[in-house]
């Protein structure tokens, strides 16, 4: 893994996205998370009907040999994955959540951003920890420029981080998690749904 080839590369791809929305309704929203099995990475996609969160669809795909592990560079690793599972859907969905940074990124572009690209369709990124810029008054300000946004979900649960990724306003990124949280969980549904599957489909793996 050349770093210096990949800051490059991230460097120039960002300047691709697109922070405006490219849809005007939503009717189906997609989740997009990942876990590891071994040294495998297990890959889960999701599509619900929204606002009802009903269970559309969903694929997972497991990948041999995935690039090493490196902070800010963590859809090198993972996103050959998702992008099989995302392959296999029937249908593409309105918007895709992912378990990663969108813009909230050291080059403003994180796993959702990547993943937006590269699919070229909408997408918003959702973390538990975020390591760039500072917390502002709820917004994540990076480089004198709003990124995204910090906030909690559950009561005494910490804050969880939104940016967009591709395709998306600051605002929407805001609103469509906000509306998409169901108590009692703290990730968005179809995030939660997401994550659900990998881990199920990754403990099978590892007790078969």
């Amino acid at each position: 893994m050349d770093i210096i080839e990949l800051k490059k590369e991230q460097l120039k791809l960002a300047s691709k996205v697109v922070l405006r929305d490219s849809f005007t309704q939503v009717k189906t929203v997609g989740g997009a998370d990942y876990f590891p099995v071994g040294d495998k990475i297990l890959a889960a996609v999701v599509v619900c009907k929204y606002p009802s969160f009903e269970i559309v669809e969903k694929k997972t795909f497991l990948l041999d040999n995935p690039l090493p592990s490196r902070s800010e560079y963590l859809a090198y690793r993972v996103m050959p994955a998702i992008i099989e599972a995302f392959n296999e859907l029937s249908e593409e969905p309105d918007v895709l959540f992912v378990h990663g940074n969108g813009i909230n990124h050291p080059r403003k572009f994180g796993l959702a951003s990547h993943l937006g690209l590269a699919l070229q369709i909408p997408t918003l990124g959702v973390v538990t920890n975020n390591n760039v810029g500072n917390i502002e008054n709820g917004k994540i300000m990076f480089e004198n420029e709003i990124v995204g946004f910090a906030i909690t979900t559950r009561e005494h649960a910490n804050e969880i981080y939104i940016s967009p990724g591709h395709l998306m306003s600051l605002g929407s990124a805001l609103q469509l998690v906000k509306d998409s949280v169901r108590f009692p969980h703290k990730m968005p549904e179809p995030l939660h749904i997401a994550h659900k599957l990998a881990k199920k489909k990754a403990k099978k793996m590892v007790e078969e």
